[in-house]
């Protein structure tokens, strides 16, 4: 029996990575490159297209935490990120294209992955189909998933602008990392007042890509994915608050904290491109060349990518889906990744692993894995399928899902540390005896 999986973004990837490698047979069907998404580029599967940063590494945060939990359960995406990583202070940041071709040949090298290419329009009537078409699902198909689901519902993402290094004024900017964590991996622009409220003025008034009106963000952007011009609206400060803060940071030219900061990521291992941190944006192109050139040390920045703003789509997941991501009134027709209304890269992966884990299970004749709800993995999973709120939003992982430690520890990241701890300990514990701890 081969199971179908439609799209091979990191969670289409990772699900059927876990089914193949429990001896199953799968079909993976993908649209590229015969059809893109507006916001994909690359022919290559797990194309990474917001950030090339999946977050923090410490065990004492949420991204750290998840990612060590997808570790135990085998994670395709999180050795090939490893094996790609670029330099980011606390963080795990990749060069997307490294990453995504060594998704791409790990995918197609595996005898037990079929490929398929083409766009599906209709989801099959017969089988076990595993939905795993992002956030950007083909219209066609979108239509279809609404029909069976009962309506999607829309929010927006966007993705920020990029520049080259060699275009960057050094003499105005520096390198280092907030708090010194990390080998001074970020390049940070700092603002005078006077500059910060140039800038801001100018950037309020930035004139943005023109939208249907049915499709305008204001009542559905998300907010860990916010456009910067739409964050300035809503204050002066906002986003000296937000991605501009310029706590942990002093300038060397002036041995003073500056005004706010600007921070660039290094894209790729070579360090000849990088991103601006925070500057999602649906600004026009030639907006963003006027309005981002007066951050300081950027004047003269050559743009190797302006940001962009895309649709995304997710379903009302906690009535329609259970704990394995499957469909409660579909026996055979199981969801996985952003479209489950999971939010982040780290966590779409980790949601294909689960519903390819557990459907792997079902498939074997054994019972579904108990995921203990004090690892981040089984607190989101919990969160997808009944987070008890009446108004369902996209939730990553953070340590607010998670139960108090039992232990008092005063220090917050201390305190964080023993709860990730605890949780690590009982999925460990878990996989253990169910044979599916892949360490």
């Amino acid at each position: 029996m081969k199971i179908r999986v439609i799209g091979a973004g990191l969670a289409g990837c990772e699900a059927a990575w876990a089914l193949a490698n429990r001896g199953i047979q799968v079909q993976l069907h993908e649209m590229k490159p015969e059809k893109y998404s507006p916001a994909h580029r690359s022919p290559n599967f797990a194309e990474l297209v917001c950030s090339n940063s999946l977050k923090a590494q410490r065990i004492g945060s949420a991204a750290g935490m998840l990612k060590e939990e997808m570790r135990m359960l085998g994670s395709l995406t999180v050795d090939c990120a490893l094996k790609t990583s670029v330099a980011a202070g606390g963080a795990l940041a990749v060069d997307r294209e490294a990453f995504s071709r060594m998704v791409t040949e790990k995918i197609s090298a595996h005898d037990k992955i079929e490929l398929v290419t083409g766009e599906m329009k209709r989801l099959p009537e017969d089988g076990i189909t595993v939905v795993a078409t992002g956030p950007l699902t083909s219209d066609a198909l979108a239509e279809e998933i609404g029909r069976v689901c009962g309506g999607l519902l829309s929010f927006y993402d966007a993705a920020a602008p990029i520049v080259t290094f060699d275009s960057l004024d050094r003499e105005k900017v520096f390198f280092a990392a907030r708090y010194d964590r990390g080998e001074d991996d970020y390049i940070n622009c700092p603002f005078t007042r006077e500059e910060y409220e140039r800038f801001y003025d100018a950037l309020l008034h930035a004139e943005s890509a023109e939208l249907h009106a049915f499709d305008r963000p204001e009542n559905h952007v998300y907010e860990g994915c916010m456009p910067i011009e739409m964050m300035a609206r809503r204050g002066a400060d906002t986003m000296r608050y937000g991605p501009l803060k310029p706590v942990g940071l002093r300038d060397p030219k002036t041995g003073k904290r500056p005004w706010a900061v600007v921070q660039l990521r290094r894209e790729n291992a070579e360090g000849s491109l990088y991103n601006l941190v925070g500057f999602q944006t649906n600004l026009k192109f030639g907006e963003q060349k006027r309005v981002f050139s007066m951050i300081p040390g950027l004047e003269t920045a050559e743009f190797a990518r302006y940001g962009v703003m895309h649709r995304n789509t997710f379903l009302n997941s906690p009535h329609l889906l259970d704990r394995t991501f499957r469909m409660r009134d579909h026996n055979g027709l199981y969801f996985a990744g952003q479209i489950t209304g999971v939010e982040g890269y780290m966590e779409s992966a980790m949601s294909g692993i689960i519903a390819g884990t557990q459907l792997a299970r079902q498939l074997q004749g054994k019972e579904a894995l108990e995921l203990p709800r004090d690892c981040m993995c089984g607190a989101l999973t919990a969160y997808i399928s009944d987070c008890g709120c009446a108004d369902f939003q996209p939730m990553g992982a953070n340590m607010g899902l998670l139960p108090p430690s039992e232990t008092r520890v005063k220090d917050k990241q201390q305190r964080y540390l023993v709860v990730a701890e605890r949780g690590l300990a009982h999925l460990k514990q878990v996989l253990e005896q169910e044979g599916e701890l892949k360490l």
